[in-house]
């Protein structure tokens, strides 16, 4: 069984769903509207058992998830939604020991699971243009333990960034079909490079962008998410769905020996992944 140590990061759960993510700082209080946590009582105790407030209402001692940590997250400015972070994570194959860099840092939600995904032998090098944004996201990552492994960069990416042979960047910028020469510039050859946008126009620009700049093997998509009510007698879909957020866009650095086509073909549906392969008889 896993106990709580000091300075875990850990979350609280009451039976009426609220709950509360704190990190255990001995002779610190937690005040809640069901009465008050010392952190001290809570250090040392089990996970997953119910503890209780100076009133004795009953709480959940859990480890939070990383989806719980995001939406907790402190924030000024919309951040990318936990169904979408996941994917990205996939398509940039973080994995830990790597270097991945990211422009702009937001609120830093992004941010805190590269940091995790990367382990304490990676880092994360994170650009914004925003003082007041990046002080939120360094108290953010602070607040979770992960601020160790994360390179704050206060600067504007047109400038380009100071790094290269980079494995895996993350556009997250309002226009960054005006920076894919900068980042194909600092990703190493056959890199990854992933960003999102939320309309179709600005997945058009970012496009012809990126075919200018010599990246190929590019995708576009969106990922779309749908809760279900967990009743065994009455199991349907949630009355409200995550749907379209942004459209994701990937895409490899590559070297070309000859000149890339100058019109882009659409793409036969039988050159679709998920449907080669596929000779059944019907």
């Amino acid at each position: 069984m896993t106990t709580a140590q000091a300075g875990d990061v850990v979350q609280l759960v009451g039976r009426d769903h609220k709950h509360f993510i704190l990190r255990l700082t001995p002779g610190q209080q937690l005040h809640t509207h069901r009465g008050i946590f010392e952190h001290d009582a809570l250090i040392g105790r089990t996970l997953g058992t119910e503890v209780f407030t100076h009133r004795g209402d009953p709480f959940f001692l859990l480890q939070p998830s990383t989806d719980d940590l995001i939406r907790e997250i402190k924030r000024n400015s919309q951040i990318i939604y936990p169904k979408d972070i996941g994917f990205i994570l996939m398509k940039l194959s973080v994995r830990p020991g790597v270097t991945v860099v990211e422009a702009g840092t937001g609120s830093g939600g992004l941010t805190t699971v590269l940091a995790q995904a990367v382990g304490p032998t990676g880092c994360v090098i994170s650009y914004e243009v925003r003082e007041d944004m990046q002080n939120l996201a360094r108290k953010n990552l602070e607040r979770v333990g992960l601020a160790d492994r994360i390179t704050f960069k206060l600067r504007d990416i047109a400038e380009g960034f100071d790094e290269t042979d980079v494995y895996a960047l993350f556009l997250d910028v309002p226009n960054p079909w005006d920076y894919t020469g900068q980042a194909y510039r600092t990703l190493q050859s056959g890199g990854f490079f992933g960003s999102l946008v939320p309309t179709a126009n600005q997945v058009s620009k970012l496009l012809v962008s990126m075919r200018r700049e010599g990246f190929d093997f590019v995708e576009v998509c969106e990922v779309l998410l749908r809760y279900y009510k967990p009743v065994p007698d009455r199991l349907r879909p949630t009355d409200r769905m995550v749907a379209h957020t942004g459209f994701l866009i990937f895409g490899r650095p590559v070297i070309r020996s000859t000149p890339p086509p100058e019109t882009l073909e659409a793409q036969d549906e039988t050159d679709d992944p998920d449907l080669a392969g596929d000779n059944s008889a019907e």
